[in-house]
């Protein structure tokens, strides 16, 4: 699967500002990078690039100020190997590899040890596979994508009460409730095909058989069709823009479609 990435951002920053920005494919095994051109206002202090968590893709350090545009384009050809997840076996805890160990600790917005007493009731009877296929299940069940429904500070808890949100509220849930089955679990900002309205998307990513596997329960995208751009403890490690001072958006744009 070849799939085509255009993003722009357009900002207006009254002041000089730090922006720390993740918005390229990331340059991984599981995807090739055939095609990348990314294009920064001509008129920068500083800039510079660091890697992103887990050194899956790459952020970029800019100082500016000013109007801002910011215009990606690529095309990424999609070589991971897919699974039916429902079949693969959850990997004990006591075998798991030192790098997943943090995905199954709470995080910030998803405080996955107030969830364990819900995930053994309703899951209980399940294992590895198939008890998270069973709790995708649930979410894309119960769950109504509400564009509006949140905020950048709504948590999984506050999403499973309300019973709707984004995808960063769907990823945020299943990612809360794989962790409190001890199933190691991470946010992943990816662009993705058939996400509607397009934008940046985010899924859940879970450790099962020994590898990690996109899922996402807004049952939008396909693992195939997805091109990560990062990954980490939930959205607050993937988010695409993060200005340390006033900001103020003029216009936001994805397109994602096969190439």
């Amino acid at each position: 699967m070849r799939i085509r990435i255009h993003s722009q951002l357009d900002y207006n920053f009254e002041a000089p500002t730090d922006l720390l920005l993740q918005l390229e494919a990331a340059m991984i095994p599981e995807q090739f990078v055939e095609q990348a051109h990314i294009a920064l206002p001509p008129k920068l202090e500083h800039f510079a690039r660091v890697p992103a968590h887990n050194d899956i893709g790459e952020r970029l350090w800019l100082r500016t100020s000013g109007n801002v545009v910011i215009d990606y384009n690529a095309v990424v050809r999609i070589d991971r190997v897919l699974a039916d997840v429902s079949t693969l076996p959850a990997v004990p805890p006591h075998q798991l590899p030192g790098e997943t160990i943090e995905y199954l600790w709470p995080s910030r917005f998803c405080p996955s040890d107030q969830f364990q007493s819900f995930v053994e009731a309703e899951f209980g009877d399940l294992q590895g596979g198939a008890k998270v296929a069973a709790m995708l299940d649930w979410i894309a069940d119960r769950f109504s994508y509400v564009p509006g429904s949140s905020g950048p500070d709504t948590t999984a808890l506050e999403s499973f009460v309300k019973r709707e949100g984004v995808c960063r509220d769907y990823a945020h849930v299943m990612v809360t409730l794989a962790r409190a089955a001890a199933i190691p679990a991470r946010v992943a900002a990816v662009y993705a095909l058939g996400v509607e309205p397009q934008d940046f998307h985010a899924v859940a990513e879970v450790f099962l058989g020994g590898s990690w596997h996109l899922v996402d329960a807004t049952r939008m995208a396909e693992e195939g069709g997805m091109a990560k751009i990062g990954v980490g403890r939930d959205a607050a490690d993937v988010s695409f823009l993060t200005a340390y001072g006033q900001a103020h958006m003029n216009a936001q744009t994805v397109e994602v479609e096969p190439a």
